[in-house]
C-alpha cells in the first residue's frame, strides 16, 4: 500500500471528521460524528492546529492523521508543536502510517521553524511508544505533568 501524506483543509472535513471520531472513540469517548466534525471545523476556520492527513494513493481513502497545535516556550523563547492526535485505521496499522505522519510532521515543523515537538500517550499505548522512541522521541524525565479540569 502506497501512502500520500499531505495537509489537511477545511476542503478535507468528510475525510478526516470520520478518522477522528475514530480516534476519539479510541480513547472511550462516544462515537459523535456531529461533534468530531464541528471540532476539526473550528480549527481550521481560526487556524488552531495543523492536521496533516494520510491517504491510500490507490483509493483516496483517508488511513490516519496527526494534528498538532501550536506551543510557545518562555523560557527558551521558542515555539513548538504538541503534536497531540495520531491515529491510523485498525485495518491500516503495520504498513508504515503512523511512522509516515510522523516524518511528515516533523519536516513540517521544520519547515516552520519549531525548535521541537511534544506529545503524550496513555500509559498502556506500548505499540505507541515503541514506534515514538524508535523515530527518536524521548521520555520527559525531568517534568511531572498535572491537569486541572474546569
Amino acid at each position: 500500500m502506497s501512502i500520500i501524506v499531505r495537509q489537511a483543509t477545511i476542503h478535507d472535513l468528510d475525510l478526516v471528521a470520520p478518522l477522528f471520531d475514530a480516534y476519539r472513540q479510541f480513547y472511550a469517548q462516544p462515537a459523535d460524528l456531529a461533534l468530531a466534525r464541528r471540532f476539526l471545523e473550528e480549527r481550521f476556520r481560526h487556524a488552531e492546529s495543523v492536521v496533516l492527513l494520510a491517504l491510500n494513493e490507490a483509493t483516496g481513502e483517508g488511513v490516519g492523521f496527526t494534528q498538532l497545535y501550536p506551543l510557545f516556550s518562555s523560557v527558551r523563547a521558542t515555539r513548538r508543536y504538541l503534536l497531540n492526535d495520531l491515529f491510523v485505521t485498525p485495518e491500516k496499522r503495520r504498513f508504515g502510517v503512523a511512522a509516515a505522519l510522523l516524518h511528515a510532521a516533523t519536516a513540517h515543523a521544520r519547515a516552520m521553524g519549531m525548535a521541537g515537538m511534544s506529545l503524550s500517550t496513555a500509559n498502556d499505548n506500548l505499540p505507541a511508544q515503541r514506534l515514538y522512541e524508535s523515530m527518536g522521541w524521548q521520555l520527559d524525565s525531568g517534568f511531572r505533568e498535572y491537569h486541572l479540569t474546569l
